[in-house]
């Protein structure tokens, strides 16, 4: 097992202990054989110790290289994605909170959170799989709440794969994202139908979609709380021009898969 792949089997080890359903649709989906996993998509706070250049630095020194950059203006978001020179491994999506662009009380309760870190946070080899490194109250993840789930929920969870990804141009029993759909419907999963169940088309060379978050409890300092966890998304890519396939992501479709993690999406 390379490094890489060993990385990525320890994020998924974490990413399924609370969000169990992604391993039932695995095995659903791929009719007891493993799926080829699309992409992971992490949150970070645009703040020095953890900001997207900290994790272009940690994804670079595993072979990675910065593909694309995406705004999301509404949701006062920078991202960025990473394909690793093994065009096997899966494909990493990374966004950060604008802070600055948000209210001072949250500012205050966010640069409190990332103060309790130490300086090399970013360089520890279990990084991409550490979880929440901080201590926070429910009382200001509620504060969180109010103005950004998007921020809430990264308070909670730190530092996890926010979603895994099925690359559907790889299943061997669906090669659409409608029976994908479907067949997840029948099976009792619901979907994040913001923007529509199906989100992008041909045209945009990406189609998407995604099951709402499973819940969990969290520890917060003054309580346990149950809160959405994590979701998996189901992607198919389409070929560009040069015949072959697209592999970057578009913001439109991206900002309302951002939602599945919503408590009331």
């Amino acid at each position: 097992m390379t490094k890489v792949t060993k990385l990525f089997d320890n994020i998924w080890q974490q990413y399924i202990a609370v969000t169990p359903s992604a391993k039932n649709i695995h095995q659903l989906l791929g009719d007891g054989k493993d799926v080829v996993n699309d992409h992971v998509a992490y949150r970070t706070f645009n703040t020095g110790k953890v900001n997207l250049n900290k994790f272009s630095k940690h994804l670079e020194a595993m072979g990675y290289s910065e593909c694309g950059q995406y705004d999301f203006v509404a949701k006062k978001l920078t991202a960025k994605h990473f394909e690793h020179q093994d065009a096997s491994m899966p494909k990493v999506f990374v966004s950060e909170l604008r802070v600055e662009e948000f209210s001072p009380t949250v500012q205050n309760i966010i640069h409190t959170l990332v103060d309790q870190l130490p300086e090399n946070i970013s360089e520890q080899p279990n990084f991409l799989y550490s979880g929440r490194p901080w201590k926070i109250s429910f009382e200001d993840y509620q504060t969180l709440l109010a103005e950004s789930e998007y921020a809430a929920w990264l308070a909670a969870w730190g530092y996890r794969a926010n979603h895994f990804t099925v690359s559907i141009n790889h299943l061997d029993n669906y090669h659409c994202i409608t029976d994908v759909n479907n067949r997840l419907k029948q099976s009792g999963y619901v979907l994040n139908s913001n923007g529509g169940e199906i989100k992008g088309n041909n045209v945009v060379k990406l189609e998407q979609s995604s099951t709402l978050a499973d819940k969990a409890f969290v520890e917060f300092s003054d309580k346990k709380a149950e809160i959405p966890s994590c979701f998996y998304e189901f992607a198919k890519r389409y070929p560009s021009a040069n015949g072959e396939l697209y592999t970057g992501f578009v913001a439109e479709s991206a900002d309302k898969i951002f939602e599945s993690t919503n408590a009331v999406a």
